[in-house]
């Protein structure tokens, strides 16, 4: 699943940009539109499947992903999940949820993308 999938595209030909257009040789830059996520409600997150684990030094997404679903590339669920777009934004000895079950992660996810 790509990160741009079902996600609108437009031209953006404002005035403003029009020097950065001419330096790059080009007449208009795509942009893609924002998503909105959806995320569990408190009922749902009751009855999701979770694990969860204690943040330590050396964590990575990434790392948990691949223990956890056997993909490294499914590292954006478990940031998703705890609200920490990147491992930057977690301390030390704080504790995070992992979904176990991807299929009720992506159900929540998809809601509002």
């Amino acid at each position: 699943m790509s990160r741009y999938d079902n996600r609108r595209i437009f031209r953006n030909e404002e005035e403003i940009f029009e020097n950065t257009f001419r330096a790059r040789g080009v007449p208009l830059i795509r942009h893609y539109e924002t998503p909105e996520m959806g995320y569990p409600s408190p009922g749902q997150m009751l009855t999701m499947h979770a694990s969860t684990h204690v943040w330590k030094q050396g964590d990575r997404f990434f790392k948990l992903a691949y223990k956890y679903y056997g993909d490294s590339e499914l590292w954006w669920i478990i940031a998703w999940f705890n609200k920490k777009p990147t491992e930057g934004h977690l301390r030390i000895g704080e504790v995070i949820s992992i979904p176990l079950d991807l299929e009720d992660a992506l159900l929540a996810y998809s809601r509002g993308a």
